[in-house]
């Protein structure tokens, strides 16, 4: 049995603003392209189909332009609802598709009724799990406790029951969309802590033969047996070192460990993250090659230049973010801030803290004559009219509006 695992593909999601959807659609075609090829016997999907629970019509016209096109194909798929998917809205009308070869499994109830399929070495098993909310559906499941770890359990158990009541020979696998302990995140996952610790054991999925992950973003392997496809597409800046992929897996005889082979996808873009003195990036000849990049520059000028994006985008016309991070010195990681300001005057401390934030530039003339009326204005307004018992009420008013100033100078 030869088939082929994907996941994450987020139909309708953009990229800081940038349309996906056309190298989305390169992708089904890439899909199609590698199941009629490949001599694919059967397609797995881990879930988030779509990037949110109500998505963009035009993300729904690609996603029927995939089933229609494999279910042409007379490939077997199997899909299941991830935690960006509505389960409900995407499971509808699952049984009359299903006549066409295309098992959509949104619901926690029918987790331990599987999809079987058969080769030359007999009937393979597949079990599809959605999502799982562990406050939605730790009842139904009978799950022990309200955590990802039980109701992911409970619905293994569940699984491995009805396996045992299959022919001898019989293999299995398993679709779930999780955060296996062990798995490397990215940026791009929602996170699913709600209901509680994210991230499950593998031994989980103990008695299976193969389970095709879903939710981390990144192309991995926990063991030989469970593995992330990842996301076709990079969906932020933290992948951009992934190598989007999906796996190819053979499945021989029951008990083999099942033999896996990546296959890259199409890459619309490539991904580059920058960082240095405006000047620098600008001018440097070794970042030529990423000028046709989509790009984050990180900027580490003392004081924020002008203009930095457009000045970016001439050399880099696809620089989509900038994020500022000023070289500082060095501060003794010891000295408690008590200690650093003891003995320093009001002025003083506003002062270092406009060279804090400009990377050690301090304020010029114009600046400490700026910075020391504020001063003297707010403790002028504090001691005046003072009641007793208001005194430090009208201190921390002061120290609010000194600092304001302060901010405003370092900006």
């Amino acid at each position: 049995m030869r088939m082929l695992h994907t996941s994450d593909w987020h139909l309708g999601r953009s990229f800081h603003r940038v349309s996906l959807l056309a190298a989305q659609r390169e992708f089904i075609d890439h899909l199609v392209t590698t199941v009629r090829e490949r001599h694919i016997d059967a397609v797995v999907v881990a879930g988030d189909i779509y990037d949110r629970a109500v998505p963009p019509l035009a993300a729904v016209e690609l996603f029927d332009d995939a089933l229609h096109r494999l279910a042409d194909l007379g490939v077997p798929t199997v899909m299941i609802s991830g935690n960006h998917d509505s389960a409900r809205r995407l499971g509808v009308g699952a049984g009359l598709i299903d006549r066409a070869g295309i098992h959509l499994r949104t619901d926690p109830a029918g987790c331990a009724t599987p999809v079987v399929l058969s080769d030359d070495h007999g009937e393979v098993a597949f079990y599809g799990l959605p999502y799982l909310e562990p406050g939605l559906v730790r009842e139904e499941l009978g799950a022990s406790a309200a955590g990802h770890t039980a109701v992911l359990g409970a619905a293994m158990d569940r699984v491995r029951a009805d396996l045992a009541t299959r022919p001898s020979g019989t293999r299995s696998v398993v679709l779930a969309h999780a955060f296996v302990t062990g798995g490397a995140v990215s940026d791009s996952e929602r996170d699913i802590t709600v209901g509680g610790v994210a991230s499950v054991p593998a031994d989980v999925f103990d008695g299976v033969d193969y389970a095709a992950l879903g939710h981390l973003h990144g192309c991995q392997t926990i063991t030989e047996r469970i593995r992330y496809s990842g996301s076709p597409l990079a969906y932020s800046f933290s992948e951009a070192a992934h190598r989007k992929s999906m796996w190819v897996v053979e499945l021989e005889v029951a008990g083999e460990a099942p033999s896996c082979e990546r296959v890259d996808c199409p890459v619309p873009r490539p991904l580059a993250r920058i960082r240095g003195r405006i000047e620098g990036l600008l001018d440097d000849p070794d970042l030529d090659r990423h000028e046709e990049a989509w790009v984050e520059a990180t900027l580490t000028d003392a004081v924020r230049p002008h203009e930095p994006m457009a000045r970016l985008a001439r050399r880099f016309p696809h620089v989509l973010t900038l994020v500022f991070d000023p070289e500082r010195p060095p501060e003794d990681p010891l000295a408690s801030y008590a200690q650093r300001l003891r003995g320093r005057s009001d002025r003083q401390i506003a002062e270092d803290f406009v060279a804090h934030v400009r990377g050690g530039r301090g304020p010029d003339e114009a600046e400490r004559a700026l910075l020391g009326d504020a001063l003297e204005a707010v403790r002028s307004e504090a001691h005046e009219g003072v009641v007793p018992g208001e005194e430090h009420g009208a201190a921390a008013t002061a120290t609010a509006r000194a600092g304001a100033t302060a901010g405003e100078v370092a900006r």
